[in-house]
């Protein structure tokens, strides 16, 4: 099977521009492409996984992968996909982020000797003089193509700056500029860029004649997987200062049941034949331990494989017997918050982040949502004793310990 095939039955690819040619370069190994990061956080999430999954598969048959974080355009901000305009962040800011971002990545991608490549766009973007913008760049351009893509059409309604409206214009840029200076020759980005990438393919092909090789692929669902990792507390960082191992473990152990088969295909290494097995016999109880399968894949990547093992083993501990562990997330309340040493339910959900507030928290509560030490806790007024640690469940799924400083 070659790569092309696999990532065709793995699901991971919506739209090429030249299958043929594509996967011959893929295949054996040709391709120099690039996919950009928007170094709009100092961690990446999980809606970042399925790019960095297939940059490490790209790597394993042989070609070379340059992680593109966006120094430059993520001052612009991209408005594909958004209702509103994005928050701009200082040159500080992004450059931080940036380098957060190559070592949560070197996670994924072998960095050494030239295999890999990590480029910052401001590095050509905020050098550029307008006027030469306007005449080499923006003349390849016709203004009212550009605004038959959905992604100008959706903000058009709402009000679209002119700033956001040179997204497209600078993300071509970067297509040629990393061909022009580093051989790139293939970009990959999700459905939601499909249009941004055509722009660089036909400036490239405009500049320097239409049998430049310059081949373009989306990634299926990515524009989902964007929305993937959210939850009441926000994202599932692969930072373990912000998401830490086990929670991390925990949010792909939750996965619905129809999600468990294509997030295995998607993002995880176990053989394609093993999994189109599983989709076919998989029932009943053997979700779960797919699911299991899943975040211990998923962690081991992310956090290493001492890491996912303890994760698991909380997990089987928690769900097998219901005893403590100390992976379990925890919350260290200070006595100065206590009352005797208690506290009310609704406050501690609250300072937990078990619930965003007050109200959701008794909603919880009066609708049986709520255990403490493997007990239904359905007063809202009702106290929580701390003079001992106490596991508090949310549904069937959420736990978390609560301790006594």
């Amino acid at each position: 099977m070659t790569l092309y095939e696999e990532l065709t039955r793995r699901g991971l690819i919506a739209q090429v521009t030249d299958e043929k040619e594509i996967s011959d370069m893929i295949n054996n190994g040709k391709a120099t492409f690039y996919i950009g990061f928007d170094p709009t956080a100092d961690s990446l999430h999980v809606g970042h996984f399925m790019a960095l999954c297939l940059m490490k598969r790209m790597q394993m048959a042989g070609n070379k992968p340059i992680a593109l974080v966006g120094g430059g355009t993520g001052m612009i901000g991209d408005p594909s996909g958004k209702s509103d305009m994005r928050k701009m962040l200082t040159k500080e800011t992004i450059e931080h982020n940036c380098e957060c971002f190559k070592k949560q990545m070197s996670r994924f991608i072998d960095f050494s000797d030239g295999k890999a490549l990590m480029v910052n766009n401001g590095d050509w973007l905020l050098d550029l003089n307008y006027i030469d913008v306007l005449r080499e760049v923006g003349a390849c351009f016709s203004v009212n193509k550009m605004l038959t893509f959905e992604c100008y059409k959706q903000r058009m309604e709402r009000g679209l700056t002119f700033l956001e409206f040179n997204y497209m214009i600078m993300q071509s840029y970067d297509f040629y500029k990393l061909f022009m200076d580093y051989g790139c020759n293939m970009q990959f980005g999700g459905d939601d860029q499909w249009a941004n990438m055509l722009g660089g393919t036909e400036l490239i092909r405009k500049k320097l004649g239409k049998d430049a090789h310059a081949m373009t692929i989306t990634l299926l669902l990515n524009s989902e997987g964007k929305k993937m990792g959210k939850t009441e507390k926000g994202a599932v960082w692969l930072d373990p200062e912000k998401t830490s191992p086990y929670e991390f473990f925990q949010y792909w152990r939750n996965v619905g049941d129809a999600d468990v088969i294509k997030c295995l295909k998607m993002l995880t290494f176990v053989p394609i034949e093993e999994i189109e097995e599983m989709e076919r016999t998989m029932e009943g109880a053997q979700f779960n331990k797919a699911k299991e399968l899943l975040a211990f894949e998923l962690t081991k990547l992310v956090h290493g494989e001492e890491e996912a093992q303890k994760a698991l083993d909380a997990a089987k501990a928690i769900f097998g017997a219901g005893t403590d562990s100390a992976d379990m997330p925890t919350t260290e309340l200070p006595a100065s918050e206590l009352t005797d040493g208690k506290i009310g339910i609704l406050d501690l959900l609250v300072k937990t982040g078990l619930a965003p507030s007050t109200s959701e928290a008794r909603r919880l509560v009066t609708q049986n949502g709520i255990s403490v030490n493997d007990v239904k806790f359905t007063d809202p007024k009702g106290l929580v004793d701390l003079i001992k640690p106490v596991i508090v469940k949310k549904g069937k799924k959420v736990f978390h310990k609560i301790t006594k400083v």
